[in-house]
């Protein structure tokens, strides 16, 4: 007879084999608080039991990786001895029950994911997905997230300088909000979440424990249903103020050399900091409850080990050396208390008031997690592959691209990034709006490039294909402002894996991240993996976001707008091939057809690197006066967002192709850049050099946008009016009654 029924076992989400396993373990029937720790610690947001068998396909090795997942974050060398630490998170369930706490205490995880590295944390990144604007609700949810993200960024002082937000029905129960942070050290500060030294004391720093966040790792590991805005007390409330008192605290306290290990407390906790920094040390942790700082009274030990209560921390400290460690800690108005010890005997002990409540292996919760091999067929997909049929829309070109200007996905996210500061610190090359945000390192005279993207549309199809674009766009991005991808990380947001058809999705979408990735160079140094997006049964598209940095000489940043009239205006990569099939996934089948079907576009991996070098090569010896890479909308959408610069200047473009004329304007086709410059021959030089097409389609121009086709007249429009539609549309979604 097991001690706890199965209703019990079953809110904690384990199943029955798995509560046996943990008997098996034990030797005994666990305690209430062992039954807590176990299912935190096992919970799919921490143990990964459905992705770890996968995610070993990931290349994670590199000459510039000094740290590959498995630590807090990920760690490459940037040069003159310094590097960079960087790591992507997710907090996609909190964000719907309580979207600006939610989307807070997401950024204020991730910078505690950097700075318990040693690094200071220099720069922020979201992508976001919501459900349609025309759901009151779903307005609700993004100003709410966009309101947490901006408060916590804004309070800490870190730019958030850039991102994406898209727009999806499939995102109306289970918005995403993925934070990618960044941040710099010197290469011999590096600091590791381990529980080192038999006897040193083990330090609990920062805010109080109260009764926030219990349950929010098993609250991410499960689906959503009619109950889960009862959940509101599993979201954890964040203090950014205090938070950054915390990074000055732990940043100071580091150099005295006193501490041997630090680990923030994240998901699941106190329980999750303990177990693991004993786990990577192969040692044990002994803590006792009644030491540790609580603002709540009454609080049981069950609620303790649980609580995600933000801005703590866990150091363990040189025996003896404590005192110099608690002086730092007083003088940015911390707590500071020992309350336990390291151990030799791999053991958790949690103690309340001298009464042993938890004792299990270190290595029963860190690695004896089940590890599913779950079973998965054919990817899910509800589009069909056949194409419909295709209007002949030639007289309505300008219409459609005002449309696709206009759309939520396109249209300027100004609303947005105006509401985070995204110069503070005076580190930001380039921010929001830009295809890659660069960010000084004033110690050296190397910029860092940071990218983000996802395109769920193209996974969904093909989760496999669609993945490998999403890496080659990353790197695009990169390229096209002059940067060498060196190092990826990644987020998966994905349905329910014990569904075959979703995890189907979730394999192939890892396998085509590593196949792009060993191509690309970029290998993965961390992530996180969001399983479970599913509300009612009605899952999210296959959504993996990467985030891949590239290194590159600080300089004044190449511009993406057009500058001069009379310039020549060049296609890098060429015009393209499309058909109706790998027309399917773009954002005109979306907003014009109203449809999804068919394949993503086809890429050359090959070719794809290759253009990468071209464009490299072009900034480098600053042969462009803009550049800016085709992606969402095509061509026609690209040389609009040209245009949208401060100096106005628009362009004539005369297409000579037999592509049908929406194929043309706004296939995404990937391995292609628009650049802009007052010597061609040089670029076709260099693009020949390198194997990559390089066409002339027209030349810059004040205040007009004119694409012709033969002396046909597709578009012809001053550039305010596109302009105007493209810079109001969200703040009109937003505000629609």
């Amino acid at each position: 007879m097991s001690a706890f029924s199965d209703e019990i076992i079953a809110v904690h989400q384990l199943t029955g084999g798995e509560y046996q396993k943990i008997v098996s373990l034990l030797g005994r029937e666990p305690t209430y608080t062992e039954l807590g720790i176990f299912s935190v610690m096992w919970s799919e947001h921490c143990s990964y039991k459905s992705s770890r068998l996968h995610l070993k396909k990931l290349p994670t090795r590199g000459k510039l990786v000094l740290q590959g997942p498995g630590e807090n974050a990920g760690i490459i060398d940037i040069g003159d001895d310094y590097a960079i630490a960087f790591k992507i998170e997710s907090h996609n369930h909190p964000s719907f029950i309580e979207p600006f706490q939610g989307a807070a205490t997401g950024v204020g995880g991730i910078l505690r994911d950097i700075f318990t590295m040693g690094a200071r944390p220099i720069a922020v990144m979201d992508a976001l997905r919501f459900g349609p604007l025309d759901v009151p609700r779903n307005r609700r949810i993004l100003e709410g997230v966009v309101s947490g993200i901006s408060h916590y960024g804004n309070c800490f002082g870190v730019p958030t300088v850039g991102g994406e937000c898209v727009f999806e029905p499939c995102y109306n129960g289970n918005p995403l909000v993925n934070v990618f942070a960044l941040g710099i050290f010197k290469k011999d500060e590096i600091f590791y979440g381990k529980a080192e030294g038999i006897g040193n004391p083990v330090i609990y720093v920062g805010a109080k424990t109260g009764r926030d966040g219990i349950h929010g790792a098993t609250m991410a590991s499960g689906e959503f249903t009619e109950e889960s805005k009862q959940k509101r007390p599993n979201v954890q409330v964040g203090d950014p103020f205090m938070e950054k008192l915390l990074l000055e605290a732990c940043l100071e306290a580091m150099k005295t050399g006193a501490i041997v290990g630090i680990q923030d407390m994240g998901a699941a906790g106190l329980t999750c900091s303990t177990c693991e920094m004993g786990s990577r040390a192969g040692t044990g942790v002994e803590i006792d409850l009644k030491l540790v700082p609580q603002r709540e009274v009454g609080m049981t030990p069950y609620e303790i080990m649980l609580s995600e209560s933000q801005e703590r921390m866990l150091l363990v400290a040189e025996k003896g050396r404590e005192d110099e460690v608690f002086q730092v800690f007083r003088k940015w108005g911390l707590d500071a208390v020992t309350v336990g010890v390291v151990t030799g005997d791999g053991i958790l002990r949690v103690k309340n008031h001298g009464k042993v409540v938890a004792e299990i292996p270190n290595r029963d919760l860190a690695d004896e997690a089940p590890l599913y091999d779950r079973p998965h067929t054919k990817p899910y997909r509800p589009a069909p592959y056949e194409a419909p049929p295709l209007p002949d829309r030639t007289g309505h070109l300008k219409t459609d691209l005002i449309a696709l200007l206009s759309s939520a996905d396109i249209c300027s996210k100004r609303w947005i990034w105006e509401q985070y500061d995204y110069t503070v610190r005076t580190n930001t090359v380039a921010g929001p709006g830009t295809d890659a945000a660069i960010i000084r390192i004033k110690e050296t005279g190397t910029s860092i490039a940071m990218s983000l993207d996802g395109n769920a549309r193209f996974c969904l199809l093909n989760p496999r294909e669609g993945s490998k674009l999403i890496v080659a766009e990353c790197c695009r991005n990169l390229s096209t402002v002059g940067a060498l991808p060196v190092a990826a990380t990644n987020n998966l947001n994905f349905g329910n894996p014990e569904r075959p058809e979703i995890m189907a999705q979730l394999v192939e979408s890892i396998e085509g991240i590593a196949e792009a990735c060993a191509f690309f160079e970029t290998p993965i140094t961390g992530g996180n993996v969001s399983l479970y997006n599913e509300t009612l049964g009605e899952g999210i598209f296959p959504s993996p976001v990467m985030g891949i940095v590239g290194l590159l000489k600080t300089a004044q940043p190449l511009p993406m707008h057009f500058q001069n009239s009379g310039r020549t205006i060049i296609l890098l990569g060429g015009l393209g091939r499309c058909d109706a099939i790998r027309f399917g996934g773009t954002q005109y089948a979306k907003v014009i057809m109203k449809g999804l079907w068919g394949l993503p576009p086809a890429l050359d991996m090959d070719y794809e690197k290759r253009v990468h070098a071209a464009i490299r090569q072009i900034v480098a010896e600053g042969t462009a006066e803009s550049a800016h890479d085709v992606s969402d909308g095509g061509l026609a959408v690209a040389l609009a967002e040209c245009c949208f610069g401060p100096l106005n200047t628009g362009a004539s473009i005369d297409l000579d192709s037999e592509l049908r004329p929406e194929f043309l304007l706004f296939h995404e086709g990937p391995s292609r850049i628009l650049v802009s410059t007052a010597d061609p021959e040089r670029i076709f030089h260099i693009a020949a050099e390198k194997g990559v097409q390089a066409v002339s389609i027209g030349v810059t121009l004040k205040g007009r946008l004119r694409i012709t086709n033969r002396s046909m007249t597709w578009v012809d429009s001053e550039l305010t009016a596109l302009r105007e539609c493209w810079q109001a549309s969200l703040e009109h979604l937003l505000h629609q009654s």
